[in-house]
């Protein structure tokens, strides 16, 4: 018979332990508590062991449920941690470095101008940058662009996918900008609210992909009406943790589709998702568009998990367990960010070279401040527009050529001053602690200011002058 000294005592695999807790119950001599570190390899808490009291019943390793978490003392040297690879040997074969698959350029013969509304010339853009693989799934105002895709892609070997709702859009979204695809999708504010935690992801794995918002009022289901209601949410709030992506806002439907054509060669200039925002009038508003002169066909970037030999040695993922490791994966996006800011400023100036006041708006309330502009200018007054092509970054630089000769600031948005909000975190950030004066010209719940409101507010800031 086992004496009860030569019985073993436990030890713990900190590594194995997931800190169920099932030894705790089972040890009559309480030796035997609940962690109160995190495991860095792990992410969980082990338990922790006082065998001062022990004698060694063995209980406690039967209640382990992990075959390596709690094991008798003696046996420590067959359960050290190793590389997988030494255990099952080498890979059949060595993973190659992937082939070079560039993009081209297609010439397209030159057409007539097409009148189509937003969304659909978004569509059209992203089918000449090379886009062939579209999810989604239905919302106002955004749908008809979906409901081009679905039409057209099968017609050019791609592929629209209708998921069975938003957060499957963003999941396949993820595998196909993984696998190296120009991929894309159409939604609306509720609807881009449920991808923001795909979309953490797929900034922390740097994937690419296109995501056209088209806005409508809020907050909740709000209404179907034209809003600029998500700029805090796209430059301040995609999901969790450090998430930075280039924002543009088009404001005519010209501009739809050459910025989505633009957003295609800005996310795999990067590696990371690009976000399209429009108004729901620009959406639905028609215009005329005039077709590139050419298109492209993609290639397959070296990084892609593309599922053939040449890229089997790829891998996309946004989990690192190890807090130094995430640490260094955060500067290099911090690195990544600072490059887009530095390079990726876009801005369009109007009537700005002598502009006394200057007003400040973007998308469909930026085409109504240059009808209110021209009127003013009509009265003698010296105004201009200064209109953010990028909201996030905020073209702060282009602002800051002409903001020493301007006497007042006045932002014109269809929110309740989400824009003004980027505008002086902007301005702050820039040690611009002294700007000119500021007022504004906000409509919301799906309300545009008008031409009219925007020129009453501009002679108003003239009589007390």
């Amino acid at each position: 018979m086992t004496s009860v000294a030569e019985r073993p005592k436990p030890f713990v695999l900190p590594e194995y332990c997931k800190g169920c807790g099932r030894c705790i119950s089972s040890c009559t001599k309480a030796c035997i508590t609940m962690g109160t570190e995190i495991n860095p390899v792990t992410g969980l808490v082990p338990i922790v062991l006082d065998l001062s009291r022990c004698n060694g019943c063995g209980l406690c390793f039967e209640a382990c449920p992990e075959p390596y978490g709690l094991r008798p003392q003696g046996e420590e040297a067959a359960f050290e941690l190793v590389d997988p690879s030494t255990v099952l040997g080498p890979r059949p074969y060595a993973a190659p470095q992937p082939e070079p698959w560039p993009d081209t350029s297609v010439p397209l013969p030159e057409r007539e101008p097409l009148i189509v509304k937003g969304t659909y010339a978004a569509a059209v853009g992203a089918v000449l940058a090379g886009c062939r693989h579209v999810f989604g799934y239905p919302i106002t105002p955004s749908t008809e662009g979906a409901e081009l895709m679905a039409k057209v892609l099968p017609e050019l070997s791609g592929v629209f996918v209708q998921a069975v709702s938003e957060v499957a859009t963003v999941n396949m979204m993820y595998g196909a900008g993984g696998a190296g695809k120009r991929c894309m999708t159409f939604t609306s504010s509720p609807g881009f609210s449920l991808m923001l935690e795909g979309i953490s992801y797929m900034i922390g794995a740097e994937i690419p992909a296109v995501f056209v918002n088209v806005m409508r009022g809020g907050p909740g289901l709000g209404n179907i009406g034209p809003e600029q209601a998500d700029i805090k949410l796209v430059c301040r709030g995609l999901g969790h943790g450090n998430t930075h992506a280039i924002v543009l806002a088009p404001a005519t439907p010209q501009e739809m589709l050459d910025i989505a054509m633009l957003s295609f060669e800005l996310a795999f200039k990067y590696r990371n998702p690009v976000v399209i925002v429009g108004d729901g009038y620009l959406g639905q508003m028609t215009g005329k568009v005039r077709l590139p002169r050419q298109m492209t066909e993609p290639g397959i970037p070296e990084w892609a998990v593309f599922g053939d030999r040449s890229h089997r040695g790829n891998l996309m993922c946004s989990l690192d367990l190890s807090e130094v490791g995430l640490e260094q994966h955060n500067v290099r996006l911090n690195e990544k960010y600072a490059q887009m800011t530095a390079e990726e400023q876009r801005a369009d100036l109007y009537r700005c070279d002598d502009a006394e006041i200057l007003i400040v708006a973007c998308n469909t309330p930026a085409q109504l401040a240059k009808g209110a502009i021209k009127e003013l200018q009509d009265k003698g007054l010296k105004v201009g527009l200064f209109r953010p092509i990028t909201l996030w970054p905020f073209p702060i630089e282009a602002l800051l050529t002409v903001l020493d000769r301007v006497e007042r600031l006045v932002i014109v948005e269809a929110s309740s001053g989400q824009l003004e909000d980027e505008l002086r975190l902007a301005l702050s950030h820039a040690e611009v602690h002294a700007p000119p004066p500021m007022s504004h010209v906000r409509r919301m719940g799906g309300i545009l200011p008008s031409q009219d409101e925007i020129v009453e507010h501009v002679l108003g800031l003239e009589e007390v002058r």
